[in-house]
């Protein structure tokens, strides 16, 4: 599986933000899929997960109400939307997929990673 993040840039706080994640391979919908990001000088952290059909879905105290996690199998893209962003926003964001039975919030949870896209949020 090879994983592909786009979407992030620049933008002021409050402001709003869609990330996609591109899949290959044709056994998309089986996967669990996260993103994670990963702030300046910080470790990597959960934002959201996904379950396959994109029925379930859970994330990060520091993000709910605020983003948006989604699926499109038949494009084999996920999305994250991120919204009212903050200055603590700002981070390396990216993608992951996993197989298993349940979403999972561990980075080592996951095998495949994608190459991440960078946002910026300005005060």
């Amino acid at each position: 599986v090879q994983l592909q993040a786009s979407g992030g840039g620049l933008v002021q706080a409050g402001d709003s933000l869609r990330l996609s994640c591109a899949a290959s391979g044709r056994t998309f919908s089986i996967w669990h899929m996260g993103w994670f990001r990963q702030p300046p000088g910080k470790e990597r952290e959960f934002v959201a997960a996904i379950s396959p059909s994109g029925g379930s879905t859970f994330y990060a105290d520091s993000v709910k109400g605020r983003f948006t996690i989604s699926r499109d199998n038949a494009k084999n893209t996920i999305y994250l939307q991120v919204n009212s962003l903050k200055p603590e926003d700002a981070a390396v964001y990216y993608c992951a997929a996993r197989t298993g039975l349940l979403p999972d919030s561990s980075r080592t949870a996951y095998d495949y990673w994608g190459q991440g896209t960078l946002v910026t949020v300005s005060s």
